[in-house]
């Protein structure tokens, strides 16, 4: 037993160290999109590179491997705490995943998105496509190659989607979607024949973005945000970072020209951030010490953001302090405001789709990526072929491919499988918000009186404490006491909208 807890404290120090590496990795790359220099970009990459190159060595290192030969003996795994054996169980999970990476491919692809990320700015900025092209082309390649490494069995695509979604698959998504997909187009429609349109001119304007910062500081406090342990930043494309647990900051990108889109921004990363800050101390050190996976942050996200943020209690509690801080509402009614915030009409630009055609918006991204990595797509064609099932998802064509390929940042990250995690949040955020409201059935009148924090600790304590100790399924069951089902989403859907949009 002396030398097994020797072996656990060692190994406890180790994984501390690299995750010491991490965090400085992550305020790398959080300064890249929240101002560095352009003339910076280049040497900083350099530096990412050579500090992901440490990490990659030490989580492949020969120590590393007689750590994790010893932690998962059974004679000695039995012995470990449910949280050492979670960490045991997730580090040689992802020791077996990245050891089959050559260490200067691994290099090569760090540098390469991380310069990416640069061109892709500029490419959308001024609407160029041609180039970030050569670096879309490269890190398609790569992923694929990396693919071949890893090793699948039904489809390539599916080792890609193990890393955001762990356990989830091709053959899964593809029933999943497919099923989500004629309800989704069957409530637009209906929609849409509705003829009704709110009135949306009062959020167009001028905004102030100090004005806006105002309000988002406040909604951030609100809804639970600990800016001890957080901070709110400006980037082109927003985002949640966690540096460490109790470092955990949000961005957001001030439109002038619409308010919704920085205040709805803000909630949603506040959602991120939410989970992040309430996830247990006691996994702290640990891999465990962050979401289960992609999906359910998002399910987090798009609760906050959705749920909480785009109901009509919420702004019954709060309508007077955005009146306050921008007098044109003063002029607008609260049921008004209400239908102006959940407008829903087919759009271009997935960040500021509505909830009834955002999952669409991902589903089209979702056949591209599939697509792309399975060598049936070529890169170059991915703009013609975007535009195409726009058309025929949504019945619109963006006009420019800032508006179409070029908006979302995903891919110059390297982010292949991601995409999908999207529309999974907005089931798994239906089904969760089902759960509460049989357990609180009076969670809509605590909304409508300002109390979010009640809300906010049943997901912390279903949810968030948890981190990655449990898997999404398991996450899933243990709240729901189902598995994943999209039937909430669409309840959920038809109940909120089909009333608005009656007449």
């Amino acid at each position: 037993m002396a030398n097994t807890e020797q072996t656990v404290a060692q190994f406890r120090d180790y994984l501390k160290q690299i995750l010491h590496y991490e965090e400085a990795l992550s305020l790398m790359y959080w300064d890249l999109r929240t101002g560095a220099p352009k003339k910076g970009v280049p040497l900083r990459a350099e530096a990412i590179g050579t500090l992901s190159e440490e990490v990659f060595s030490r989580n492949t290192s020969p120590q590393m491997e007689e750590y994790l030969n010893q932690l998962t003996d059974p004679a000695v795994y039995t012995t470990l705490d449910p949280v050492m054996q979670a960490t045991v169980r997730e580090v040689k999970k992802q020791f077996d995943r990245t050891k089959k990476i050559p260490i200067d491919r691994y290099k090569e692809y760090v540098m390469l998105t991380s310069q990416a990320e640069s061109v892709w700015e500029d490419a959308k900025h001024t609407n160029n496509f041609a180039l970030f092209r050569p670096y879309l082309e490269k890190i398609v390649a790569m992923n694929i190659e990396f693919a071949g490494y890893w090793g699948y069995q039904d489809n390539r695509y599916d080792t890609l989607l193990d890393q955001y979604e762990p356990g989830m698959t091709v053959k899964q998504l593809d029933k999943l979607f497919g099923d989500l997909r004629g309800d989704l187009v069957a409530l637009v429609q209906r929609i849409v024949d509705s003829g009704i349109r709110p009135d949306v001119r009062p959020f167009l304007g001028y905004f102030p973005k100090d004005k806006q910062r105002q309000l988002a500081l406040s909604m951030l406090e609100k809804l639970g945000y600990d800016f001890d342990a957080g901070r709110l930043d400006e980037t082109v494309h927003p985002f949640e970072t966690t540096i460490n647990r109790f470092d955990v900051r949000v961005t957001t990108n001030y439109n002038e020209r619409d308010v919704r889109t920085a205040l709805f921004g803000v909630i949603h990363e506040c959602g991120h951030a939410l989970y992040e800050q309430g996830i247990s101390t006691d996994l702290m050190g640990t891999p465990l010490c962050t979401g289960a996976s992609m999906g359910i942050h998002e399910s987090q996200s798009l609760f906050f953001e959705n749920i909480i943020g785009r109901s009509r209690e919420f702004w019954e509690a709060h309508y007077d302090e955005l009146k306050n801080v921008f007098p044109s509402f003063h002029e607008v009614s609260l049921d008004a405001f209400y239908r102006g915030i959940n407008d829903v009409h087919p759009s271009f630009i997935r960040v500021e789709a509505d909830e009834v055609t955002y999952a669409l918006h991902i589903m089209i991204r979702y056949e591209l990526e599939k697509a792309l990595i399975n060598e049936e797509l070529k890169v170059a064609d991915v703009p013609e072929v975007w535009r195409s099932k726009m058309k025929e998802y949504l019945g619109v064509v963006p006009e420019t491919d800032s508006q179409g390929v070029l908006q979302d940042v995903h891919w110059a990250g390297g982010s292949f499988g991601y995409f999908p995690s999207y529309a999974l949040g907005y089931i798994y955020s239906a089904q969760f918000r089902h759960a509460l409201a049989k357990e609180m059935p009076d969670f809509r009148e605590r909304i409508r009186s300002g109390n979010v924090l009640d809300v906010r600790q049943w997901l912390k304590e279903n949810i968030h404490r948890h981190g990655k100790m449990l898997t999404p399924r398991e996450i899933v069951k243990s709240v729901t006491g189902e598995e994943i089902d999209s039937r909430y989403l669409v309840d959920y859907l038809n109940e909120k909208y089909l009333p608005l949009y009656q007449g």
